[in-house]
């Protein structure tokens, strides 16, 4: 019997401004990618290329990301928290278990599916955070609460001190993102 994919499109733009994301997720028996494009309307303009793969408990494998014309990082993890950079140990980044990109609200899905966190629970996590667009990757400990399940979270980076009431559909995706994306 032939193993079973699901495929879907998942499309964002910016709160404001011109920014807009065209995400392809598609989930197999064998795991979990992701491939977007993500064009970024912020000060200094850049668009970037993603791949994200995970296991099929949604623990992160590998992160590729392109800055077009600019910088590429390739991330790897075994799912327990160990990462390498093109091919060498981060020691900084162990114990993150989700990476997150600044360019798409597709990576609060990861820690959504991931935690399955029922009404009222609260998980702290760190992850894998990459900026933009000089793709630096630090270690940022969250924290995610599950205000109604499969329908708002509340997320915090507990390094900043930014958070974000956000709406999120049956499958973990973003809806609104309040001030940065909004699905279209």
């Amino acid at each position: 019997m032939p193993k079973q994919e699901t495929t879907g499109i998942v499309r964002w733009r910016q709160w404001q401004g011109p920014g807009v994301e065209h995400l392809v997720l598609r989930q197999s028996a064998d795991g979990i990618s992701a491939e977007s494009v993500a064009v970024s309307a912020d000060a200094e303009p850049f668009a970037v290329h993603y791949r994200i793969a995970c296991r099929t408990d949604w623990r992160t494998k590998q992160v590729e990301v392109n800055v077009v014309g600019g910088a590429r990082v390739v991330l790897t993890t075994d799912g327990l928290g160990n990462w390498s950079k093109d091919g060498v140990p981060v020691a900084e980044l162990t114990g993150a278990l989700d990476p997150d990109l600044t360019v798409t609200p597709f990576t609060n899905t990861l820690p959504i599916r991931r935690l399955r966190l029922r009404r009222g629970e609260i998980a702290e996590i760190a992850t894998a955070f990459i900026e933009f667009p000089d793709l630096r990757v630090v270690r940022n400990p969250q924290r995610y609460t599950c205000l109604e399940e499969d329908r708002r979270y509340f997320y915090e980076s507990l390094v900043s001190g930014f958070s974000r009431e956000v709406e999120i559909d049956g499958e973990g995706l973003v809806v609104t993102y309040p001030d940065f994306w909004q699905r279209i």
